[in-house]
């Protein structure tokens, strides 16, 4: 099996290539991040809704009961 030897110019590229690899690491990470911010969002709005929809069949529901027993 034959030894490759490593030159400047080769461990440059391989540098450079880790590099680039990396910063496509972190700008995906930064991307995942910020699509992770904005579906949080949504999802607290959208519970914001929900519970107040719950809230008012909940106590719609208390007051036929209470109407009902009286």
């Amino acid at each position: 099996m034959q030894r490759a030897s490593w030159t400047d110019e080769r461990l440059d590229d391989l540098a450079e290539a880790m590099r680039s690899g990396f910063d496509r690491v972190d700008r995906d990470m930064r991307d995942l991040r910020s699509g992770m911010e904005s579906l949080r969002q949504t999802v607290l709005r959208i519970g914001a809704g929900l519970m107040g929809g719950m809230t008012v069949g909940f106590l719609s529901v208390i007051v036929a009961i209470v109407a009902r027993g009286a």
